[in-house]
């Protein structure tokens, strides 16, 4: 996909001098080491939804040993259904609480920044099936292993260590930095939903994505359902009276993508992105249970999934196309006549997508970042991730221009989850980098 033609980032004014670059970098490697003890700690929590206290408690001790200003809050359930940003759940966080630590310079002038996390992670699936256990965040050459050391703990520890050198170089921001420590990214969203309720806005936000060094350009939007079937139960004996409410979910599953196949040929012209992407809808069914006893009819089935949609659409109007296609199936489809409707239940992310305008400032000052921080000096490509990201969030509620970018990171999601440390080396310096350069920086010295 590359870069805009009408971008040359090659043309940017430089904001800092040689010299102030190599401190930052240099203040970077000099604690990278520690970098990498920090993340090892991260993941060592295991922080899977619902569980996110301790390792919210690690970030909140690291920001009050640096200085900042840490505020730690919970999710509102009563903005829920109420205000847009939030999506709908049933789950109750109970302990769980977002954490934001903020700084004012000593002399305002520059503009703000908001660095931005999220700590939950989702399960690890059979641990047996890991070549090291999920969360013992083993190191082997440059890859760190565990559930969330990509996804996306390392670039947490990116944005307080990108933070970090510019202290240790010697510098001080001259605009206002938040940083952002965010729960529910991986099921609704509600934790960034929360962070503009609680009134945080910053004339830009970096959120360090493991993004294989590249600069998301657009997002889908997602819906997360749950379909409950009903069929007949019966026993073998007469599994003619029966009808297998399994059977009608896997029927189900098959129209279901019909659907998405109809939503990817809707791929509009005017979002130029999404041409190379094979699948930015992406149906998936990642869970699915169902029957009472293996030698019964199962007389009900349930099934949990994500859907996308394409940019510019409210996420309520995909719903109700989502509900029309599975009723008209039931009434057209012969295999289907005569079975109950399905049940549709909206249980996670309700979100639209958003397009990451080019020619932007922030994005021109993130890529020569991101050059400077490159030995080999590439350049900054975008791409296009058909899933949900708390940029969509900031974007559509809080108007702000929203950055993701971050390290290398393979099998997210998946078994055997790891990050490049090299990578995120290069990233955090990056970050740093694009931090100096968006608020603007001055020696401690010379604050009289």
């Amino acid at each position: 996909m590359g870069e805009p033609p009408s971008l040359q980032y090659s043309t940017i004014e430089p904001v800092l001098s040689n010299r102030q670059i190599e401190r930052i970098i240099k203040a970077v490697e000099d604690r990278f080491d520690e970098q990498v003890e920090f993340l090892t700690r991260l993941v060592r929590a295991a922080s899977l939804r619902g569980n996110e206290a301790s390792i919210q408690k690690i970030v909140s001790n690291a920001l009050e040993e640096r200085g900042y200003d840490v505020r730690s809050f919970a999710i509102d359930p009563a903005r829920i259904g109420k205000d847009p940003a939030f999506s709908p759940t049933r789950f109750e966080l109970k302990d769980s609480t977002i954490v934001v630590g903020s700084k004012r310079p000593p002399r305002e002038g520059g503009r703000s920044l908001a660095l931005n996390a999220h700590v939950d992670v989702v399960p690890v699936g059979t641990s047996a099936r890991w070549r090291y256990e999920p969360f013992s965040a083993t190191r082997n050459g440059d890859w760190l292993y565990g559930r969330g050391a990509g996804d996306m703990k390392a670039g947490l520890a990116a944005n307080l260590f990108a933070l970090d050198a510019l202290s240790a170089a010697g510098f001080d921001l001259k605009g206002p930095v938040q940083f952002q420590s965010v729960i529910e990214e991986e099921t609704t969203g509600n934790g960034a939903a929360m962070v503009l309720a609680e009134g945080f806005r910053a004339d830009a936000v970096l959120i360090s994505e493991p993004t294989d060094e590249k600069l998301v350009s657009a997002n889908t939007g997602v819906m997360k359902f749950a379909v409950t079937l009903q069929g007949v139960s019966a026993h073998p004996f007469e599994v003619a009276a029966g009808r297998s409410a399994i059977d009608i979910a896997i029927r189900t599953i098959e129209h279901l993508r019909q659907l998405e196949q109809e939503w990817i040929a809707e791929r509009p012209i005017s979002q130029p992105d999404f041409a190379c992407v094979d699948n930015p809808i992406a149906l998936t069914i990642g869970t699915i249970s169902g029957g009472e006893w293996l030698a019964s009819v199962p007389s009900e089935c349930r099934f949990e999934g994500r859907i996308g949609f394409y940019p510019g659409e409210m996420a309520e109007a995909r719903a109700v196309r989502f509900e029309s296609f599975l009723r008209k199936a039931f009434s057209n489809d012969p295999q289907l006549k005569g079975c109950p409707e399905p049940e549709i239940e909206w249980v996670g992310v309700k979100q639209g997508g958003y397009v990451l305008t080019p020619g932007s400032e922030a994005e021109a000052l993130l890529a020569k970042a991101h050059s400077l921080a490159d030995s080999c000096e590439r350049e900054l490509q975008r791409f296009v991730m058909p899933c949900y990201l708390d940029a969509a969030v900031f974007t559509l509620h809080g108007d702000m221009t929203s950055l993701v970018y971050g390290p290398v990171a393979e099998h997210i999601h998946a078994v055997d989850e790891r990050v490049s440390l090299s990578s995120l080396l290069r990233v955090t310096k990056a970050i740093a980098l694009f931090a100096a350069s968006w608020c603007g920086i001055e020696a401690v010295a010379e604050q009289v």
